[in-house]
């Protein structure tokens, strides 16, 4: 059925632009939101975005170090053939200019800039139940009324500073990764200080101590890493990608976390300790996320994961040639990846360097910041620069701080005040024909994140396909549905280790206050898929949909 068009020049009463949908966001999922909307379903859409340029989590996190940690080749959209086959990855793990070289390329190429709106943040959204339509008001003063609105605010957009006493009086310079000015930071003859050690920091710290008279980082809890292995990608290895991707996509939907390559079918248990060891060693050679695969019971049984976290212990204690700094950094007090398992370039070496000092946070707790710098417990540390590598508000905070209205004006904040409940991560009961894109309650975090994106775009556009094929004009999750969802997703969390550690952005317990639930699905990629599709081809149960 073709789609109706409608030109967002138009306006309705008090000058409100009238459109099919808004997209908040123009990260990978705002970008591939909109082509679909726009080029395939023939809607009209407008991607309303706070930054100046495009790019989304990318065009804030430009911090020193700031890498990917999936793979370049599959760290991409698998939409279109021809993209694929044109564009040319230069290192096996992107860098943050890469990236957006990328993103960019892709808004050209595919005529995106044209439906999105930069600078303008989004302030409020409500829906009104009589017109069946969202209003969305911008900082700027702006109306707009879709049918349809769509959040791609990403699950990591929402920085997350700390409220330490004193930190206004601070009268050195401070930044938070999140926020880094685009201009960069000159480290040359400062003393720093680095608050925070998760996959942020263990990327930062390197690069600042390189250019750094003296880093300082404060770690409150040591984190396992397993060595990137970065390195240039050479013709030949792009040419056999390029071959290789049917398989490579296909691969990578079926997977688990989304990324093209298999978990053993091993249990960790079953192998001697000899070929334990030889196995991880390989393993750890090679580099990257792929360790997590060496065998299949690494997430879900704990004396299988204390083989993993004995050996990364063992290699921290190798690097690090101080005993006692080595101790420090060696984690206790969570299994391997039940936190995210960050992957690194020389972060362990870097505490060999003479000008690099680790404090330990959780045995001298920081009790202030001071003009002069940081004073723990026990001692003072004279900064000239503070760094806050200290993650974001994770996967609900970028959508609270839009002010998201349902029906009788029911707040989105008001709603999860003891956490997110949504169905399938989709929708959220009581706010008509809103979907969130990798919202809690869906795979997200836990997978490479291009693979989740595209499988969320292209359910949400046959959804609504689906929906104007049929005349339908709404279309909701149910309580009941969400009520089982949100029990499902603890359930399937509760299989795995991920829940014992007890300090992971994962529950929110970066961000105090924050309720301490488990956020993103655990039940895997491919299963999470699965389900979709069976919702669709079933016809929406779980949803109510209406003219």
């Amino acid at each position: 059925m073709a789609m109706t068009q409608i030109d967002p020049a138009e306006t309705g009463p008090q000058h409100v632009k009238i459109l099919d949908a808004i997209i908040v966001g123009a990260g990978f999922s705002g970008l591939y939101q909109l082509h679909v909307l726009r080029d395939r379903l023939g809607l009209s859409a407008r991607v309303l975005e706070a930054g100046a340029g495009i790019g989304g989590t990318w065009y804030w996190n430009r911090y020193p170090g700031a890498r990917c940690d999936s793979e370049s080749y599959y760290y991409s959209f698998s939409f279109s053939k021809e993209l694929e086959q044109e564009w040319e990855w230069t290192e096996r793990y992107p860098e943050q200019p890469e990236i957006m070289r990328y993103l960019n390329h892709v808004a050209d190429r595919f005529d995106l800039r044209r439906d999105i709106q930069l600078e303008t943040r989004v302030t409020g959204a409500r829906f009104d139940a009589a017109a069946n339509r969202w209003l969305v008001s911008t900082a700027g003063g702006e109306e707009y009324s879709a049918q349809f609105l769509i959040t791609a605010v990403g699950c990591l957009s929402t920085a997350n500073v700390p409220k330490i006493k004193g930190l206004d009086a601070f009268a050195g310079r401070w930044y938070h990764t999140g926020q880094w000015p685009h201009e960069g930071v000159d480290f040359t003859g400062q003393r720093v200080g680095l608050i925070g050690t998760g996959s942020t920091g263990i990327q930062a710290a390197p690069v600042i101590a390189e250019q750094a008279a003296h880093l300082t980082v404060f770690q409150r809890t040591p984190n396992y890493s397993v060595p990137a292995r970065n390195g240039p990608m050479d013709a030949e290895r792009r040419q056999q990608i390029k071959a290789d991707y049917p398989e490579i996509r296909a691969k990578s939907r079926a997977s688990t976390n989304g990324h093209p390559f298999d978990l053993s079918p091993r249990s960790a248990l079953d192998a001697s300790p000899e070929e334990r060891e030889a196995l991880y060693e390989a393993a750890w050679q090679q580099g990257g996320l792929r360790f997590r695969a060496t065998f299949r019971d690494l997430l879900s049984d704990v004396q299988a994961n204390e083989t993993a976290s004995a050996f990364i212990r063992s290699k921290i204690r190798e690097i690090v040639h101080d005993p006692a700094v080595a101790e420090r950094l060696t984690p206790v007090d969570h299994p391997f990846a039940s936190k995210r398992p960050p992957i690194d370039s020389n972060y362990f070496e870097t505490f060999n360097r003479d000008n690099v000092l680790l404090v330990d946070v959780r045995a001298a707790p920081i009790q202030e910041i001071t003009p002069l710098g940081v004073r723990t417990s026990d001692a003072e540390y004279k900064l000239d620069i503070l760094v806050f590598a200290t993650g974001f508000d994770a996967m609900t905070g970028p959508l609270l701080a839009l002010d998201i209205r349902g029906e009788d004006g029911a707040s989105l904040r008001d709603l999860w005040s003891a956490g997110p409940r949504t169905y399938l991560g989709l929708q959220t009961a009581g706010f008509p024909n809103l979907f969130t894109i990798t919202g809690p309650g869906s795979p997200s975090v836990l997978t490479n994140m291009p693979t989740a994106i595209e499988q969320h775009v292209d359910w949400i556009a046959d959804c609504i396909a689906y929906m104007r094929g049929r005349g339908l004009q709404r279309i909701e999750a149910t309580s009941a549905a969400s009520d089982q969802w949100v029990e499902h997703v603890n359930e399937a969390a509760n299989a795995t280790l991920l829940p014992m550690a007890s300090s992971s952005w994962y529950l929110g317990a970066n961000v105090p206050g924050k309720p301490r639930v488990f956020m993103p699905y655990a039940g895997g990629m491919a299963k999470y898929a699965a389900i979709c599709e069976q919702v669709a081809a079933d016809g929406y149960p779980g949803f109510q949909l209406g003219r």
